[in-house]
């Protein structure tokens, strides 16, 4: 059984909702769980938050945050999946940033950094991931991490 289909097997037997702010991923992630058929019973939003802009604008990030640590760090990805899961009040909230390359790469964020953080209502954790391998290769092991630190989270509570 794929990742997906075990996630949102999960989600729905434990009548549980989520959130999805998606950078580097463009929405994979909520493709991946829309492949699946009854999600709209789990999944209640799914936004691509790729520019500064749709960062501050729809999800509240303070621009000081964006300017002091940049969009692919922890207390972004942080802050995008408590806000997203707290917009529709969902149970859980997942943010994803990352550099899926070719370019945007620098010394201290090197291709293939990705961030990716779920948040509860009590709970959050984030964990910082290099991935090698192409644009579509980042993004689909970012994907997939990200549906595994969601089954962590199902399979706790």
């Amino acid at each position: 059984m794929r990742l997906e289909e075990k996630v949102a097997r999960r989600l729905f037997r434990q009548k549980k909702t989520i959130a999805l702010a998606e950078s580097c991923t463009g929405g994979l992630l909520g493709h991946r769980l829309t492949n699946i058929s009854g999600s709209s019973r789990y999944l209640k939003l799914g936004l691509v938050v790729y520019s500064y802009e749709a960062k501050e604008k729809l999800l509240k990030i303070p621009r000081q945050t964006l300017r002091q640590y940049g969009a692919v760090s922890d207390p972004v990805t942080t802050q995008l999946a408590q806000n997203v899961r707290k917009i529709l009040k969902t149970d859980f909230g997942v943010g994803i940033t990352g550099i899926a390359g070719p370019t945007g790469a620098t010394k201290t964020k090197p291709l293939g950094l990705v961030y990716i953080a779920v948040a509860t209502k009590r709970k959050i954790i984030c964990v910082k991931y290099l991935f090698k391998g192409s644009r579509i290769s980042i993004k689909t092991q970012a994907a997939d991490k990200a549906l595994q630190l969601l089954l962590e989270f199902l399979s706790v509570g």
